[in-house]
């Protein structure tokens, strides 16, 4: 059966109607999403910057003062406690008050003067193992680079190696182009189908799903006269959570608008597409809803390389995500965003789109039924 324009603009027509009439799917649908990255843009970050220090100088020279400014200098450290002796470490770091202790022994200018290798102690707190991590690392470069910059003075040579490095596409390796693009994506995929997963239900909750089995629509028809006015939404969303990203967070946009939006088209339907089977198939709106939070929230957020690397997983893991669309969407995200690519490297996810786009919407013409049980 041909699938006829003025009645699939009637069935759109009358769930704008029904969404106008309902305050909270409105709220969910304008103001949840830019919420949400707004908030999980700021909590959700892997900088670990004004680490609290503790200093014990037990040789107080000036070589040993130029050590601890190079720590703050470096701008990832804040001196908070300057101890006397090293039994004030152990309460600090037990307290949590600091998270690292830099001791620096007796002697020190007096080796580092005549030539010998002089230590220091970083006493690091490793209950939070990635901060741990960090601090160990930024802390190794710091004397790392003073011990260079010492060796210099003495010797007067120029060292045989100089390291160059060069970032790029997050050249300040900044936590939010990271997470922000695929917060994006995540969000999307959790607030569309949400949104879908209600509209059957509420048919049948309502009663009126008699008065549309009634008419001569078809079941093609009905589906897409409801996905339509959600999918304009959802391109509204988007809209605003790029602009968001770039203007809230400094996310820089490099790439291709109208690639993104033909994207973002694809797998919003593939998630609106999905929230409307679950509806169909669980015609009860709490039914529905908690089963598209479930089954979109987790999945999203922890097999789609938002937060861990997918390489790192299990095997098992792995092979779960590759049925996670939230996956492909996300490196497309990051891939415009961030890198200006394009088709010729992300052909690949936009099968994926494609796929996950006539899936949704097959899945959701063949849950809906208009006969009354």
């Amino acid at each position: 059966m041909a699938i006829r324009p003025a009645r699939l603009l009637a069935i759109a027509r009358k769930e704008v109607l029904q969404l106008r009439r309902d305050s909270r799917s409105l709220a969910m649908a304008f103001l949840m999403p830019a919420a949400l990255i707004v908030f999980f843009g700021y909590i959700i970050s892997f900088d670990v910057k004004d680490i609290k220090l503790a200093v014990l100088d037990q040789d107080n020279s000036q070589q040993s003062r130029e050590l601890v400014e190079s720590f703050v200098s470096a701008g990832r450290f804040h001196i908070t406690d300057r101890l006397s002796s090293a039994a004030e470490v152990t309460p600090l770091l037990d307290r949590g008050a600091v998270r690292m202790a830099l001791v620096i022994p007796p002697g020190f200018a007096r080796r580092l003067s005549s030539g010998q290798q002089a230590s220091v102690q970083a006493i690091i707190d490793g209950a939070d193992a990635n901060t741990a991590a960090i601090s160990l690392n930024y802390a190794t470069a710091i004397v790392t680079s003073y011990s260079a910059a010492v060796a210099l003075r003495t010797t007067r040579l120029v060292p045989p190696v100089s390291p160059e490095t060069r970032v790029w596409y997050n050249e300040t390796l900044a936590s939010p182009a990271m997470i922000v693009p695929g917060l994006i994506a995540v969000i999307m995929m959790i607030i569309a189908a949400m949104l879908t997963a209600l509209t059957v239900a509420r048919e049948w909750e309502r009663g009126t799903m008699e008065q549309l089995a009634a008419t001569p629509v078809h079941r093609a028809e009905v589906i897409l006269g409801k996905l339509v006015p959600y999918l304009g939404i959802g391109l509204v969303d988007v809209t605003a959570a790029v602009l968001i990203g770039m203007y809230v967070f400094d996310v820089p946009f490099r790439g291709n608008p109208f690639l993104l939006a033909i994207m973002a088209t694809l797998f919003l339907i593939g998630s609106l597409g999905l929230g409307i089977f679950i509806s169909a198939s669980m015609k009860s709106q709490l039914l529905a809803t908690q089963l598209a939070m479930i089954g979109t929230f987790l999945p999203s957020l922890l097999l789609s390389g938002l937060l861990f690397d997918l390489n790192m997983m299990p095997p098992v893991l792995r092979a779960i995500s590759v049925v996670v669309p939230a996956r492909y969407f996300i490196t497309v995200m990051r891939g415009i965003f961030l890198k200006d690519v394009g088709l010729s490297v992300l052909w690949g996810q936009g099968l994926a789109m494609v796929l996950y786009a006539v899936t949704g919407l097959s899945l959701a013409v063949r849950a809906f039924r208009k006969e009354i049980e």
